[in-house]
């Protein structure tokens, strides 16, 4: 059979008084983090799907090419 001795050394290794560990509390928020972090990362992976981005002019006159001949600086 086995040794009473034997089995009560072996929890106290197990569940040590001054061993902390995160336990399931720390497994839960860890999971909610990453979670919450892989769904940010795909609706900002939507959003920026959405943007339909083509660089513009500001103003009609800075789109056609000036000639350094015509412009006069005095």
């Amino acid at each position: 059979m086995t040794d009473p001795a034997a089995l009560s050394h072996l929890t106290t290794l197990a569940f040590e008084k001054n061993k902390v560990t995160p336990g399931l509390l720390g497994f839960v928020v860890f999971a909610v983090l990453g979670a919450a972090t892989w769904l940010l990362l795909k609706n900002m992976n939507r959003q920026f799907g959405k943007v339909d981005f083509i660089e513009e002019p500001e103003h009609p006159d800075d789109a056609a090419p000036r000639n350094p001949e015509t412009t006069h600086s005095a």
